[in-house]
């Protein structure tokens, strides 16, 4: 809500008592903070409050009592507080790219490395998977939190090319190689019986685990933007991650706490980072060696959580699920969410929301919040970001 010169009847140095409610305002939705300012500074301070997902409840000159009962923002259109118009504002993320290589025509790119990221005593395939990217035309770039499309070789049973299937970059922008020309994934193969009891083997994560270095591979993309981290160095970023959901967290820790990132990028992240990474066994810990590192490296700014679920028990007795840990650290989780700086990422397989939404609306009502009403925020500020499949 802005309100004008002419309608405060004041000049631009008068004051005025705001008065706000929810995520910025304090511990939760029923608390109210009030803010004094100059007629100069309230633009600043709304836009402020907008992103943190607070509501403003009044707007008052300074000196003159509240009312009675605080008056809601209303939906329509407040007057401006400049006489000038103002300069339209920057789209999100507008200069990231998006579908530089389209399924008709596709970047052919070669592979150059196929190895197992599943340890002694894991489960099931899965593989790390880079491609080089050299020569295109325009030049494949992306960034982190993005995907690609892979176009499987062969064709389907009804004698028609495979449909692309999309995955997450496990790379980030310049690379594992450092020299901006490559991208990886991170591939389950996917596995399952049908109704009559065949084991069935996914077709495109088939192909890929299977590849060969040197073969070429059908490329789209990149596409995605709700899982881009933010340009503030002063973040907080908590990461909810299981089996491959883990390929945009690396990519993330990565830009985050790998020297030779930082330098590349000029980006020195200074807030908290905490990996909560759910797996059934040890050995499924995806890039698990890495984390540890960083976590040893930057024990002030990194923090890793696993969630075993065949291997550790909850509270209960029960299976160790993501959730369970997210239930266990429920407090600081919220005492970082009401950071406005705070950014929450989710990737995985998508029946880990419910599990997750359940323990975030047990943690939240523990504090007396409501995450039916509060995740909504979080989403409308931008500051809740999930992938799953």
């Amino acid at each position: 809500m802005r309100v004008s010169v002419a309608t405060a009847g004041g000049t631009s140095s008068s004051l005025f008592t705001v008065v706000a409610s929810g995520i910025q305002a304090g511990s939760g939705p029923s608390v109210i903070r009030t803010y004094r300012v100059a007629m100069s500074g309230l633009n600043d301070l709304y836009k402020r409050l907008s992103a943190s997902g607070a509501r403003i409840r009044s707007v008052s000159p300074a000196g003159e009592e509240s009312p009675a009962a605080p008056v809601a923002a209303s939906s329509a259109p407040a007057p401006q507080a400049v006489t000038s118009a103002p300069a339209p504002k920057k789209k999100p993320h507008s200069n990231v790219p998006v579908n530089t290589y389209k399924p008709k025509t596709p970047f052919l790119g070669t592979v150059t490395e196929n190895y197992s990221l599943v340890v002694e005593g894991g489960i099931g395939r899965v593989q790390h998977i880079t491609f080089d990217l050299s020569g295109g035309d325009p030049q494949l770039e992306y960034i982190e939190g993005q995907s690609i499309g892979i176009i499987p070789e062969g064709e389907d049973a009804n004698g028609k090319p495979h449909k692309l299937r999309l995955y997450s970059i496990a790379s980030t922008r310049h690379g594992d190689n450092y020299k901006d020309n490559t991208v990886s994934l991170c591939v389950r193969q996917l596995e399952y019986k049908n109704e009559a009891g065949e084991q069935i083997y996914g077709v495109c994560s088939t192909y890929l685990c299977d590849i060969e270095p040197g073969s070429k591979v059908k490329i789209t993309g990149p596409v995605g933007k709700e899982m881009l981290l933010p340009d503030d160095e002063d973040a907080n970023i908590i990461m909810l991650a299981t089996g491959t959901g883990i390929a945009p967290m690396r990519t993330y820790i990565r830009r985050m706490f790998e020297p030779r990132e930082r330098e590349a990028n000029g980006w020195t992240f200074r807030g908290k980072a905490w990996l909560f990474m759910g797996a059934p066994k040890t050995g499924n810990l995806l890039y698990d060696e890495d984390f540890l590192h960083y976590e040893k490296e930057f024990s002030d700014n990194f923090r890793y959580t696993k969630a075993i679920s065949r291997e550790q028990q909850n509270a209960k007795g029960g299976r160790m699920y993501i959730q369970d840990r997210v239930l266990e650290h429920a407090e600081e989780i919220f005492e970082m969410i009401e950071n406005p700086k705070t950014h929450v990422y989710m990737c995985g397989l998508r029946g880990m929301e419910p599990g997750i939404d359940e323990a975030m609306t047990a943690a939240a009502a523990a504090k007396g919040l409501d995450w039916s009403e509060l995740r909504p925020q979080l989403k409308k500020a931008d500051r809740w970001h999930v992938e799953t499949y």
